[in-house]
């Protein structure tokens, strides 16, 4: 039996976590899971899944939680930034599969593996913001970090049993959003409703505006750095709408292996959950015959430069990670909730870049710093904006 927080029960990729779970209930048990404000979801998955410890985002939240439940349940509720490290170091916990979007989930993500707890990694800002951090305290206590990120899983099952030696190069797929094909002229009269329907994968809000603009390749490239190590040099980019080539992995025998498989993200999760198992899941397999062809095209960074902008950030590293990850959640936050167009997002994020006087090997106190001053700027310039 393996034990697991799942740190944003609620999400997407939560909610398929628990998916799993409840397929195997022999092989997984809940011990502690958080949400931010979906108070009602997390009291459905509280009363199925009987955890030790859930978290919510504050008081008001907590208090409505008790409220929902049963009279007798025996979950101790928490809240806040306590509550969510609380959760990611849970005595009882083997595994912590952290779900939580954005650089929040940075925090309980290092309390985890400071305590040498195993990581099934879905929130790439951990690497985006602080990825030389994670990667040695990993090290240094012995947690293992396995990917969910669909295309990472891709790329760690493709390159296992390779020796890094032989390795020249890492194919990142994205599947091009909504809005591959819509001239650029078009993308200020873009509505949220437009850019969040993905016509192949289904997942949150968040990262469903990221893919549309093709920054959440842009924060994959920046993870695959260090979950891979290597440069940004040796990663490629290509548009594959169908979303069947999760990645590929080139070697300097001019060979290359690609995982494949339909995009649902249950079979990624199930893979770092059970690892180096794998779980009879019952997905099917891609209808190849039916599909026809597979087809891969170059990304127009012109169109979508929030793509150049991190391949440009990753080659310089330092704090420009943290900075191009702040404002990208603050301008995408903001064209949510409609007091921005779409074509400002990248503007915005350029500006708070350019405002930015980058810090070279930074420790933690620098990244929390610049995540801070990065989220300020990109607020002061939507301001400006505003009143332009």
């Amino acid at each position: 039996m393996k034990y697991l927080s799942i740190l944003g029960s609620t999400g997407s990729i939560g909610s398929n976590t628990l998916k799993v779970v409840e397929m195997f209930p022999e092989r997984f048990s809940v011990k502690a899971m958080t949400a931010k404000k979906n108070i009602g979801l997390i009291a459905r998955q509280i009363e199925q899944f009987n955890p030790e410890l859930a978290v919510v985002y504050d008081e008001k939240g907590a208090q409505d939680l008790k409220y929902r439940l049963p009279t007798g349940t025996s979950v101790e509720i928490m809240y806040g930034a306590e509550g969510y490290i609380a959760a990611a170091t849970q005595p009882s916990v083997d595994m912590v599969v952290t779900a939580m979007v954005g650089a929040a989930g940075l925090m309980p993500t290092l309390a985890a593996i400071d305590q040498g707890i195993d990581i099934a990694l879905a929130n790439k800002e951990t690497l985006v913001m602080a990825g030389d951090i994670v990667m040695k305290r990993a090290d240094e206590s012995g947690a293992k970090i396995l990917p969910i990120d669909s295309e990472h899983s891709a790329i760690f099952q493709c390159i296992s049993g390779s020796r890094s030696m032989d390795l020249q190069k890492i194919i990142l797929t994205a599947s091009g959003g909504p809005l591959i094909h819509r001239p650029k002229n078009d993308f200020k009269k873009i509505k949220p409703k437009d850019a969040l329907k993905h016509p192949t994968w289904q997942m949150g809000e968040k990262i469903s505006i990221d893919s549309a603009t093709l920054m959440n390749k842009g924060l994959e490239i920046l993870e695959a750095k260090h979950f891979f190590g290597v440069s940004q040099d040796r990663i490629e980019v290509l548009i594959h709408p169908q979303s069947i080539v999760h990645s590929m992995v080139a070697y300097h025998d001019g060979s290359v292996i690609a995982q494949l498989g339909v995009p649902d993200m249950k079979g990624a999760i199930a893979y770092a959950i059970s690892w180096p198992e794998r779980l009879p899941l019952g997905q099917p397999l891609p209808d190849f015959a039916n599909i026809g062809s597979l087809t891969f095209e170059q990304p127009d960074l012109i169109r979508f430069p929030c793509l150049q902008m991190a391949f440009d950030v990753c080659r310089t590293g330092g704090t420009l990670p943290v900075v191009l990850n702040a404002a990208n959640e603050v301008a995408v936050q903001t064209f949510l909730n409609r007091a921005i167009s779409f074509d400002k997002i990248p503007e915005i994020i350029r500006d708070t870049l350019d405002q930015h006087v980058n810090v070279s090997n930074p420790n933690l106190t620098n990244i929390l710093e610049t995540d801070r001053w990065a989220r300020r700027q990109a607020e002061k310039k939507i301001t400006e904006m505003a009143n332009s």
